[in-house]
């Protein structure tokens, strides 16, 4: 049984009493959206206790309604890469505000991201702006059967493409599943046409395009797997898959919604020198605002409505304000010395956490490509959704928890990925570094 010093008892009252504000809006949250949230992971069932709300934020750190502060490495799920309320960014949305919210017509901004994504991923000849992630990954499968002709698609297990239909699919016990709903309302009959892989197991990949190509449309993947943590490819994998669907003529799509300009400026395509068919991309290019795109070779985006025969629409793609913040933060990125500055702060918390859990003599694995990184507490090497299943979360949760108490913000979540930003400053890793090290003796 865990047993806590007296210390600890002390400060876990403190952070409770100092938090009534966001219990009370947490219990009148409840009564008017499903579990007080948005979104499920923000309820904090995976840790215990209850969700922070937030006032405001600047730079690196958030407030909350109690008017505590934390150092935040969860930066809105992964697109304020430059951090909260960019200076620049805040301007720029300013500006165009005044000029009108939404058009529902097309715009010179559209035209100007459009320029800058594609500049950063030249596997892309043409893209497509929606209004999210799972817009943009449900949308690129949708033309990718339409320019194939076949019906099936592939995914792997721990990769999260969003909340579409199809994409709500787990793997079983075997090398490959087919599809079986993870979610009430997903009805069997369209979730059959989803297989899962397990991550990294190139020869379950051979073996089943061997058997099975002719029916598979796509294969989609995140090339770091973001929503399980923070799991990189094993060399040679994604140079296997790029070889095999180019062989078979299955469409390979990047879901780099998470990856995109934060493994490095041109996603992980860039970093592993792999060039899909296809990209997803959100977070980052909507500069904190709500923001999806896909695109690919001219051939297939040529199957896309109102140039081809796929249909997919949306009121409020391209919307001026998301595309304006998108600018300025793509503008910023692509500045002398942003990404060394990224990669040295990286670099730094990494070691930091590293050496603070070996101080504490708590067993763990660190990961991290580029800006994204995740602690596991596991004594065994991660590299699919199996092997980071054997975390212990417990020890996540009494970590998470001392970390919060401490003034640090991480995801509420084991199977999360933390994030840097440009706003980050030495003294914030410095003492994020302490907070760990405190935190790690009471896991």
């Amino acid at each position: 049984m865990f047993m806590i010093d007296l210390s600890t008892f002390k400060a876990m009252t403190t952070y409770k009493n100092s938090h009534k504000n966001s219990q009370k809006l947490f219990e009148k949250a409840k009564a008017v959206i499903p579990g007080g949230v948005n979104s499920p992971v923000r309820a904090f069932k995976a840790v215990g206790g209850n969700p922070i709300f937030i006032q405001k934020a600047k730079g690196s750190k958030i407030f909350d309604v109690d008017g505590n502060s934390y150092i935040d490495y969860v930066l809105s799920w992964g697109p304020l890469i430059l951090g909260h309320a960019h200076p620049r960014v805040v301007k720029a949305l300013k500006a165009a505000i005044e000029k009108g919210t939404s058009y529902g017509a097309p715009t010179p901004l559209e035209i100007e991201l459009a320029n800058l994504v594609l500049k950063a991923y030249p596997s892309m000849d043409k893209v497509r702006m929606v209004n999210s992630g799972t817009e943009a990954t449900m949308s690129a499968i949708r033309v990718a059967r339409g320019f194939s002709k076949r019906d099936a698609i592939v995914k792997f297990e721990g990769c999260y493409h969003g909340h579409a239909d199809g994409l709500l699919v787990r793997a079983g016990s075997g090398a490959t599943t087919f599809g079986v709903p993870d979610s009430l309302g997903v009805p069997k009959s369209y979730a059959k046409n989803t297989i899962t892989l397990p991550f990294n197991d190139s020869n379950a990949l051979k073996a089943l395009i061997n058997k099975e190509w002719k029916k598979i449309s796509c294969i989609i993947l995140e090339p770091v797997v973001g929503n399980i943590g923070c799991v990189l490819p094993k060399p040679g994998f994604l140079e296997t898959l790029r070889s095999l669907t180019k062989k078979y003529g299955i469409i390979l799509i990047f879901d780099e919604v998470m990856t995109g300009f934060r493994v490095s400026y041109g996603g992980a395509q860039e970093f592993y020198k792999i060039k899909p068919d296809m990209t997803c991309l959100g977070k980052v290019i909507g500069g904190g605002l709500p923001v999806g795109a896909y695109g690919g070779k001219k051939e297939i985006m040529s199957m896309v409505s109102p140039e081809g025969p796929v249909y997919q629409a949306g009121t409020l793609s391209g919307n001026p304000l998301a595309m304006t913040a998108g600018i300025e933060t793509l503008k910023l990125l692509s500045e002398k010395g942003v990404y060394k500055r990224l990669q040295y702060l990286s670099s730094m918390l990494e070691k930091g956490l590293i050496d603070a859990a070996k101080r504490a003599k708590v067993t763990t694995r660190f990961y991290r490509a580029g800006t994204m990184f995740c602690t596991y507490f596991t004594d065994r090497d991660v590299f699919d959704y199996k092997t980071a299943k054997t975390s212990d979360t417990a020890k996540f949760s009494r970590f998470f928890s001392g970390m919060l108490r401490r003034g640090i913000n991480l995801a509420p979540s084991q199977f999360e990925a933390g994030f840097m930003s440009l706003a980050h400053t030495e003294k914030d890793i410095e003492k994020t570094v302490r907070a760990a090290y405190s935190s790690f003796k009471e896991c």
